[in-house]
């Protein structure tokens, strides 16, 4: 959506009446670019069974938020996020915003709970939210306590502003999380 100013309308009508009066011709002014995304890699080689839902879990992010984009990493670059397979609970271990460990723990998916759901999850803490227990299916960040039976993998519109605002886009007055270098389990 484009909203026009009284000024910038007074200057496009000057701009196209000044070839009439036969002043130079100038370009109307351009609309401010949107900032690109900050590009974020991810390497799921050690994702073992759970690669696909990595992959849908970048994709969820990369559905819902302007700001972030998830890739996989090209062979032979160091990605941001390592994601890896254990039998442990899930849990990150986030560095700085935007980098960190993703564990895909089998313990969570051997008691139900859904691996797109737990990948999606997972990632949202390495860009920077926190666990918000207890919680309903429709907030991503609640984590394990929506119950095995929640198989929402999307960030409600609030956990989209949070990453959003950590990552230069809209702000939306929600501080980032400033537990980076705490281990996150669910």
């Amino acid at each position: 959506m484009h909203v026009r100013t009284l000024a910038g309308g007074i200057a496009a009508a000057l701009l196209v009446s000044l070839p009439l009066t036969g002043g130079p011709a100038t370009a109307a002014p351009a609309e401010p670019a949107a900032a690109a995304a900050r590009v974020l890699t991810y390497d799921a080689s050690g994702a073992a069974e759970f690669k696909a839902a990595v992959d849908r879990g970048a994709a969820i992010w990369n559905e819902t938020v302007d700001a972030v984009e998830l890739r996989p990493v090209a062979a032979g670059q160091r990605a941001n996020i390592r994601v890896l397979a254990d039998n442990g609970w899930p849990r990150a271990l986030p560095g700085s915003l935007g980098n960190g460990t993703v564990y895909i723990g089998r313990q969570a998916v051997n008691q139900g709970y859904d691996t797109v759901r737990i990948s999606s999850h997972e990632l949202g803490h390495i860009l920077g939210l926190p666990d918000r227990k207890p919680g309903p299916c429709t907030s991503l960040m609640s984590g394990s306590s929506a119950g095995v039976s929640c198989k929402n993998p999307y960030p409600n519109a609030a956990e989209q502003a949070e990453v959003e605002g950590n990552f230069g886009g809209v702000l939306t007055g929600l501080a980032p999380d400033v537990r980076r270098a705490a281990v996150i389990v669910d």
